[in-house]
């Protein structure tokens, strides 16, 4: 699990392709700290495990579930992208609850100025997010955990503080640019319950005529109202 809060901007430094298979060499100097074999790293927000390291660079395998569903594809030798260590348990607490597990991608629409602040538009290349991603909320891009400012006509915006743009990737992002979405795990977790809500059982599983899911009935049979 991660917090959202990028400790450095690494470099890469080769890709080896064969099909949808990635293996990633990625040059680093604070994520390489103590790290062990096996140990997660967030790459631009998708959850990797290192495979190989040594003091200032690290190895990662890319599955094809993660080429296709995610903006590492579109990586080359010496593109930037956010790092974060997984968080550790005595650490504090400082973005939202972050998986590494990247809901779909999004593209920067637009950026526009707001005094101290650069606002960007995105748009997810999947409609279905845009029920998880409400205004004010948490959202994750690039791995960055970030607030939904407005989020409307298939688009959504984000603001940026000074200090977010100097330590992470978008700084170098324009319009046109991917980025990765993992929208709030809290938000999919009650969806899910409210679609599979009778233990697991789907509505088409249901055989007795009865409602499935969470509703005032149940909540009132097992002591919430």
């Amino acid at each position: 699990m991660f917090t959202g809060l990028v400790e450095e901007i690494g470099i890469m430094k080769s890709i080896s392709r064969k099909g949808e298979a990635m293996l990633l060499n990625l040059s680093a100097k604070v994520v390489t700290e103590g790290i062990k074999l096996g140990d997660s790293i967030s790459v631009n927000g998708v959850c990797l495990t290192a495979t190989s390291f040594d003091a200032s660079s690290f190895t990662v395998d890319v599955m094809p579930q993660t080429y296709r569903n995610t903006n590492l594809k579109d990586l080359k030798p010496g593109s930037r992208v956010n790092l974060e260590r997984a968080m550790a348990a005595n650490g504090r607490f400082g973005g939202h609850i972050v998986q590494g597990h990247v809901d779909g991608v999004g593209t920067i629409v637009g950026t526009s100025q707001d005094q101290n602040a650069v606002v960007y538009t995105i748009k997810p290349h999947k409609p279905s997010l845009f029920k998880y991603i409400i205004p004010k909320g948490s959202i994750a891009v690039d791995g960055i955990s970030l607030t939904v400012v407005e989020a409307h006509g298939g688009t959504f915006t984000i603001s940026i503080i000074p200090h977010t743009l100097a330590e992470t990737v978008l700084a170098f992002k324009r319009a046109g640019d991917t980025v990765n979405l993992e929208c709030d795990v809290l938000g999919k977790y009650v969806d899910h319950l409210l679609k599979h809500g009778r233990g697991g059982v789907d509505e088409e599983e249901v055989s007795d005529g009865g409602e499935s899911g969470i509703n005032l009935p149940f909540l009132a049979a097992n002591g919430f109202v």
